[in-house]
């Protein structure tokens, strides 16, 4: 009986719910994986931007610093979105006990709140797209989510980030490095040409390191 009524009426509310609930804890566990290499790339390019200013490379320690401060950044916005799986999973917890006393799912504005929100993220987009589409069929969700991507303004960004890059080159290097005038005359600068460009290998591959993890 109970194949016969999934043929002819679908998935029941129960079944939708644990199929969303199994989803949103797959996009959970790929953040956590995520989250765990951008710590591990920040840990290695903080060290190499002492390694820089030990050298008195500033100019590649500030570049790099503001590499670690858009990983940090980045880090953030996946903490904030995993919370927000979260809360999906816990309001769609609350949907199937409301489901077993009146038989179907209740329309949700604080789910739509949320997935507007994760929709924006482009590691879960996809998923989040899907799952829009099934709840909009279940009653959950009024309307189709609008497919739009608040994209960072690259100036503001840099503009944000050299205003934490004195403040992350001062905590990482003890105070060695700072404001670009205060320094300029207190570390010795890289004069040696075989030096420079092991430096410049070294910082090059954390860059990509970050960066193809924050692009990801």
């Amino acid at each position: 009986m109970q194949s016969i009524n999934r043929f002819l009426y679908g998935p029941t509310p129960e079944e939708k719910v644990r199929a969303w609930q199994a989803k949103l804890r797959a996009e959970t566990r790929q953040l956590d994986r995520e989250m765990r290499q951008l710590d591990a790339a920040t840990a290695k390019a903080r060290q190499s931007v002492k390694g820089l200013a030990t050298k008195g490379d500033v100019k590649n320690a500030r570049i790099l610093a503001r590499e670690v401060v858009r990983s940090a950044k980045q880090k953030d916005r996946l903490s904030v979105s995993k919370a927000r799986l979260g809360s999906i999973s816990n309001q769609l917890q609350q949907q199937l006990a409301m489901a077993k006393v009146t038989g179907t799912l209740q329309k949700s504005t604080e789910i739509m709140k949320l997935s507007n929100a994760l929709i924006r993220l482009p590691q879960i987009s996809q998923t989040m797209r899907e799952m829009s589409m099934e709840m909009t069929k279940a009653g959950i969700l009024e309307e189709m989510m609008e497919d739009v991507l608040e994209m960072e303004d690259d100036e503001e960004l840099e503009e944000e980030a050299d205003a934490e890059v004195d403040k992350v080159l001062f905590d990482l290097t003890d105070g060695k490095l700072g404001q670009v005038g205060a320094i300029k005359g207190d570390l010795p600068a890289v004069e040696d040409e075989a030096l420079r460009e092991e430096t410049e290998r070294t910082m090059e591959k954390y860059r990509q390191q970050l960066n193809g993890i924050l692009s990801s």
